[in-house]
């Protein structure tokens, strides 16, 4: 019987399949029963799933990434479809095809590679280039890089997200800076190929989405920083040292691009390369939202249901064509 993706699931649907189960957790109705709240997932999408008068016992045995047969129904709450999970066993990821549960960019990997490591080429500061030059030789970082999504659940949630967001936000910054030439082009193509680079960190993504311990108690931001101080000493003890002033505007655009405290952010953009990185990283993350959110809105009508994220609703009749 061939895998029912969750994109093709129509609510009202009855479930007998095995997806992908991620942060599953123990909670209690008011009347003191527990049921178990999880997201199911496979390549082309995630569901959020409630599996009622649960038990610890059953709750143990499942897996915090892993799989799961699961039997149950599918239907629309709040305008999202959620999946109502009757039956369930765990399965052994070797008795699974992992393709079909890992969502991974439609973009050349190579190729958006090949394009960045062209633009970062262009910087002509012979400390930022080294800087720079230190992370592409990183082997197995840069692996990391091409490989990792560039968050769990809000944009680019896929194999090789990272990338693709870093490569999207550095075409855009190369086309806008010619409009702005009183900002540090160097500063910006460092900072933006440099800005997430912590999300290799941050995120596990051998199997599901999630984040690491250190991920949630340190985070990316914090975690960039350190790993620049780390090529900087070393780039240092090699006699090339990264002037402290560069370094410390590097860093900034760093620990500032989510652009307010609320978002995560240490300090607020104080340079104008810091805000120009802020806002590519909103603008790239937030298209990346609207368009998943209207591709995969089921049902037929020309508004999507309300997306809390983005604090309304999403019209998506297309009305030029």
């Amino acid at each position: 019987m061939s895998h029912a993706f969750i994109d093709q699931i129509q609510a009202g649907s009855q479930i007998n399949d095995i997806y992908m189960v991620t942060q599953p957790v123990l909670r209690s109705t008011t009347r003191g029963d527990f049921y178990i709240a999880m997201f199911l997932s496979d390549k082309t999408g995630k569901v959020n799933a409630r599996m009622w008068q649960a038990t610890e016992e059953i709750y143990n045995s499942i897996p915090k990434e892993g799989f799961l047969q699961v039997r149950g129904k599918t239907e629309l709450y709040q305008g999202a479809m959620q999946m109502v999970v009757n039956n369930l066993v765990v399965v052994e990821p070797e008795a699974v095809s992992l393709s079909d549960y890992m969502p991974r960019t439609e973009k050349d990997i190579p190729a958006m590679f090949a394009e960045v490591k062209e633009i970062v080429a262009t910087i002509k500061n012979d400390g930022l280039r080294c800087l720079v030059d230190s992370f592409l030789e990183d082997t197995e970082l840069m692996k990391q890089f091409c490989t990792a999504p560039a968050a769990v659940q809000m944009h680019h949630n896929y194999l090789g997200g990272l990338l693709e967001h870093t490569h999207n936000m550095l075409k855009t910054a190369v086309a806008i800076l010619p409009l702005y030439p009183k900002l540090q082009s160097d500063l910006v193509l460092a900072g933006v190929f440099l800005h997430d680079i912590a999300k290799t960190k941050e995120l596990s993504y051998e199997m599901g989405f999630s984040y690491t311990d250190s991920g949630q108690l340190v985070g990316h931001l914090v975690h960039g920083v350190v790993m620049i101080e780390e090529k900087a000493a070393q780039l240092a003890a090699n006699a090339a040292p990264v002037d402290a002033d560069i370094l410390a505007s590097l860093e900034h655009i760093i620990l500032a691009h989510h652009g307010q405290y609320d978002f995560g952010s240490p300090k607020l953009p104080a340079t104008a390369e810091a805000f120009m990185i802020s806002r590519l990283d909103d603008l790239d993350a937030k298209m990346a939202q609207v368009v998943t959110m209207i591709e995969t809105e089921p049902g037929e009508s020309d508004w999507t249901a309300w997306k809390n994220p983005l604090q309304t609703r999403l019209f998506r009749k297309r009305v030029t064509e």
